[in-house]
């Protein structure tokens, strides 16, 4: 185990070991390719002479070099080939009963030194070490798709794993250009274990029928800067894996959030597991495509066939950052708007805040001084909610407590005009509860913006029972002339986005909390393996501790599902006055400015 990985066997060349072998032969490695299909081995020689000859297109290496690539893979449909190697790594179909197969072929083929290592990223590595004749050399070596692009590779040891293979094939991701993170044996293992959970509940929300395959995709796109909304990846994934990893997690978890959602066994058995045939959650143009193209479940381009009220005059309730993003997002947009605070000086501070972003949206050539100027002067600082008496939408960003919104939508009701629409930008609570502080609930709706409100380009529309439908088509017209994207949802606790971001937030503190993975290293993991934009530890720390565990509070209460309970170190950590950035300590701490 002491000795350098130079050749190395790759049993299983679909997409996974296709794209191992590509970036072992890339990095100077003989390699072995394995596969009973003669047409697999074919397509994946044929992969890697297409990805050098780009390469050489690209003045990335020569020809010369791109022979000498093409001349160390060699294929063969026997598992005697792996003989002579000093690894191998197997990505056959994720079923114990394949890869225990392969595995007891192996201990009668290789070298008595040499590791063996399963790409599992859901099955127990232990289980699979324990039917070895040789437990000591077994490990998991999980890359992700696609390999040649993704930084991660999670080292899963068990119990029985020697340390010196799990030190050689470390040595060998860091020579290959990838980031290695060493975690124990547990399905889903960092990466997965907290993807899977969160795809789960995006499917179990689709299947309610609370929010359409765009919209869901839409918001987690726009709302978290994810690469890919959850839908279209499991159809990347492909259903039936998704399938199989949920129920090791499950098996392993006993947590009701990896429970498989129904519709996944559905698609599954149906043969519709996504793009590799076709159809999945979405339709493909062929099987392997990735065009999406329309078909029954395609919305219409108007998604409201009632015609929506006039706006012309815009009200913004409050004087933090949030209500000053949003009273600069309508006046970018055209719209006269008042910015009522509880006094002058509060509302012209704000104000004040609004001409510092537009300043700097000038400095950086984003827009010009006439621009800012005129935008400036469609704003208009008032002292007092009187102020909205003729406002045509009337919106409100104070503070994310029901007892004060309620009285804030009472004295509105008293004081904007008939026909004038009420909107909350509560992220958490009942938009119901606010319209019932009204005389008039039918004109109440939510529309959810995101922090900082003048980039993020999502907003969830939220309508309650009462909402009628003219508001809402009014408010979806509203924020396609702000230039936002509209995405549809019904009034529940965390609407799309915190519905699905706050329990993955939440696992990943019970992660370290029972001391599986380190900060660090999950927020690597996310970043690495999933392309999310932060980790979650970075992003809780962002968001305020206390403002995540109300969310998880609110979650808990609403769906009152035990895996969603908030972990208690984050109930510690806020007891304690750790919020975050905010205070200089949460997760991690920061430097005082």
């Amino acid at each position: 185990m002491d000795t350098p990985l130079s050749t190395i066997a790759v049993v299983g060349l679909g997409t996974m070991g296709t794209g191992i072998a590509d970036v072992l032969v890339r990095a100077g490695r003989e390699v072995i390719g394995i596969d009973i299909d003669d047409a697999a081995a074919a397509r994946s020689v044929a992969a890697l002479e297409a990805s050098t000859a780009r390469a050489v297109s690209r003045e990335r290496i020569t020809e010369e070099e791109r022979q000498d690539v093409l001349a160390r893979f060699r294929t063969y449909s026997d598992l005697q080939a792996a003989s002579e190697a000093d690894l191998v790594i197997e990505v056959v179909p994720e079923s114990y009963e394949a890869k225990q197969e392969v595995f007891r072929a192996l201990d009668g083929i290789v070298r008595a030194d040499a590791i063996l290592a399963t790409g599992t990223n859901a099955l127990s590595v232990t289980r699979l070490a324990a039917d070895s004749a040789h437990p000591e050399r077994v490990l998991g070596l999980h890359f992700f798709t696609p390999v040649q692009a993704m930084k991660l590779v999670e080292v899963v040891s068990s119990v029985l794993t020697d340390p010196r293979a799990v030190d050689a094939v470390t040595r060998l991701a860091e020579d290959l250009g990838k980031e290695p993170v060493a975690v124990g044996d547990r399905a889903g293992f960092i990466a997965d274990g907290l993807l899977f959970g969160y795809l789960n509940q995006a499917a179990a929300m689709y299947e309610a029928k609370y929010a359409s395959r765009e919209d869901i995709d839409a918001a987690m796109k726009l709302g978290c800067g994810l690469p890919m909304g959850p839908l279209a990846l499991l159809d990347l994934i492909g259903i039936d894996t998704a399938r199989t990893v949920l129920d090791a997690m499950y098996a392993d978890s006993h947590d009701r959030l990896h429970a498989p959602a129904p519709i996944l066994k559905q698609l599954s058995e149906a043969g519709l597991t996504g793009r590799k045939t076709g159809r999945g959650f979405y339709t493909y143009a062929a099987p392997g495509s990735a065009e999406v193209v329309r078909d029954a479940l395609t919305p219409l381009t108007s998604a409201d066939d009632a015609a929506g009220r006039e706006v012309r005059s815009v009200g913004v309730a409050g004087s933090g950052t949030m209500a000053s993003g949003i009273a600069e997002v309508f006046a970018k947009a055209g719209y006269e708007v008042v910015l009522a605070a509880r006094s002058q000086e509060k509302a012209d501070t704000a104000k004040a805040r609004i001409a510092k972003s537009l300043a700097r949206s000038v400095d950086k050539g984003r827009m010009t001084a006439e621009a800012r100027d005129t935008t400036l002067a469609l704003i208009t600082p008032a002292g007092s909610l009187d102020a909205f008496a003729g406002v045509d939408l009337a919106v409100e960003a104070v503070a994310e407590d029901l007892a004060v919104k309620q009285e804030l939508f009472a004295r509105l009701d008293k004081i904007c005009k008939p026909g004038a629409v009420l909107a909350t930008t509560t992220s958490s609570l009942p938009v119901v509860a606010c319209a019932r502080a009204t005389t008039r609930p039918q004109d109440v709706i939510g529309m959810h913006f995101f922090n900082p409100a003048p980039a993020m380009k999502l907003v969830e529309i939220v309508r309650t029972v009462l909402t009628a439908d003219d508001v809402h088509a009014t408010v979806r017209e509203v924020t396609a002339k702000i230039r936002k994207h509209p995405v549809d949802c019904g009034d529940r606790a965390g609407f799309i986005v915190n519905a699905l971001l706050f329990p993955y937030l939440n696992n990943a503190i019970k992660m370290v909390q029972d001391h599986y993975a380190t900060l660090d290293d999950i927020d690597a993991a996310m970043k690495l393996g999933g392309g999310y934009p932060m980790g979650p530890f970075e992003l809780l720390d962002v968001v305020g501790l206390d403002v995540s565990l109300a969310i998880e509070q609110v979650l808990h209460r609403e769906f009152r599902d035990p895996g969603l309970a908030p972990a208690p170190l984050l109930e510690h950590l806020v007891a304690a006055g750790c919020l975050g950035r905010k205070t200089g300590r949460g997760f991690r701490e920061y430097a005082r400015r």
